[in-house]
């Protein structure tokens, strides 16, 4: 009777095997799931007012202009933060756009 040799498999081939089914099946799942996340959250309105920066406006004056009943602050923080602004000066003609 002829014998066949049977299949041992070392450690190492154990991990590189379990790395090789683990690999494709993580990322799979990572893409189904990251597909049912955006699937199912509402869309982002992103539409603003815009607001064209006239001389002697400052972002002080345009935030009690926009939202007098807040304070003016927090208004050129978020008008900052909205346009990327590192600093407060404006320019004449620039278009920004306002918080909601």
């Amino acid at each position: 009777m002829n014998a066949q040799p049977t299949l041992q498999i070392t450690t190492r081939g154990r991990v590189v095997l379990g790395a090789l089914i683990a690999i494709p099946v993580l990322t799979i799942s990572m893409f189904l799931a990251s597909s049912a996340a955006s699937a199912g959250s509402e869309p982002i309105d992103n539409t603003f007012d815009y607001v064209t920066v006239l001389s002697g406006d400052t972002l002080w004056s345009l935030a009690e202009m926009i939202a007098p009943e807040r304070d003016p602050r927090d208004v050129v923080s978020e008008i900052m933060s909205l346009n990327g602004l590192t600093s407060a000066s404006l320019m004449p003609g620039q278009e920004l756009a306002i918080p909601r």
